[in-house]
């Protein structure tokens, strides 16, 4: 039986068919892609967009740090934006970066510029296209606070520009339509001397090493933080630091981090934080929303044909 995923356009790019994604993802789980596909460049994945089927659904993940996806693995077309959309580029006190450019090597390059204000990207994991999608921060500084305008895809392939309007930027979200793209974004600092701007920085990674887990198989912050709480502080008045289910357990070093401690599946990662939400929720009275998204299929669900 031919599957929509046998029925894609043309592309310059790369195409791989019940792609593995596992080891993509920071947590190191998750099931296969359908598709994935690698644009050659931005017209490329435009063209793509424009022919497909629409029958098939399209997905964009970047490097996995807030990602988890289900061990049923992805139905339809996974795109990865190759590094080719990484450039990244300092001009007075603005950076140009490409989406799949890392957060960290933006504020590096502005830092050697003498841009200031990016500072805490340093400690953002991920891409620029993921930090745009959930207003991305941390150490009291997120996206909505440097941003100037991006460039993004739609569902039909046409190019767009995006203003702070268009972006309807909250914590730890934006109002832009789920069928968009990112391809590039411009960002604004302030002057100031690099060796100034490193010294933030390194304080800013020293205060992460310490206190995350940011060597072990995570995925980053998992839940936000509710208006008037912190997440880590009502997860560990829970009871839950160190909380296992099968081999996924609520990190000892901050307990709002969960980690794979050897070879969870995403079906016990997830289990893990709803019981930790129900946890808070019964004992404190609060609903942790997932901060971390969580996409694809059940193992126990077919991918319809």
């Amino acid at each position: 039986m031919t599957r929509p995923c046998d029925m894609l356009p043309p592309v310059r790019g790369s195409i791989a068919r019940d792609a593995a994604l596992k080891d993509m993802m920071w947590f190191r789980a998750g099931g296969p892609a359908d598709v994935l596909f690698r644009p050659a460049d931005v017209d490329d994945l435009g063209m793509f967009l424009a022919a497909r089927s629409r029958d098939i659904p399209v997905y964009v993940i970047g490097v996995g740090s807030n990602l988890l996806v289900r061990d049923g693995g992805m139905p339809g077309t996974v795109v990865r934006l190759p590094a080719s959309f990484g450039k990244i580029e300092a001009s007075g006190t603005r950076i140009r970066a490409g989406a799949a450019a890392l957060d960290a090597h933006v504020a590096r390059v502005a830092a050697d510029a003498g841009i200031a204000g990016l500072e805490f990207l340093r400690g953002v994991p991920g891409t620029v296209g993921g930090a745009l999608r959930m207003n991305a921060g941390c150490y009291g500084r997120e996206i909505a606070d440097i941003f100037v305008e991006a460039t993004a895809l739609d569902g039909e392939g046409n190019l767009l520009t995006l203003t702070p309007a268009d972006m309807g930027f909250s914590y730890r979200h934006s109002e832009a339509r789920e069928d968009l793209i990112f391809v590039e974004a411009v960002f604004e600092g302030t002057p100031d001397k690099p060796e100034a701007i490193k010294a933030r920085m390194e304080e800013l990674a020293a205060n992460r090493e310490a206190s995350q887990p940011i060597r072990a198989k995570t995925g980053g912050s998992t839940f936000k933080n509710p208006p008037g709480h912190k997440a880590w502080e009502l997860i560990d008045r829970a009871g839950c630091r160190g909380l296992m289910h099968g081999a996924a357990q609520v990190s000892e070093k901050h307990c709002n981090f969960l980690i794979n401690t050897g070879d969870a599946t995403a079906a016990a990662i997830e289990a893990l934080g709803e019981e930790v939400r129900r946890k808070v929720r019964e004992t404190q009275g609060v609903s942790l929303e997932w901060e971390i998204k969580r996409i694809g299929l059940p193992l126990d669900e077919e991918v319809a044909p």
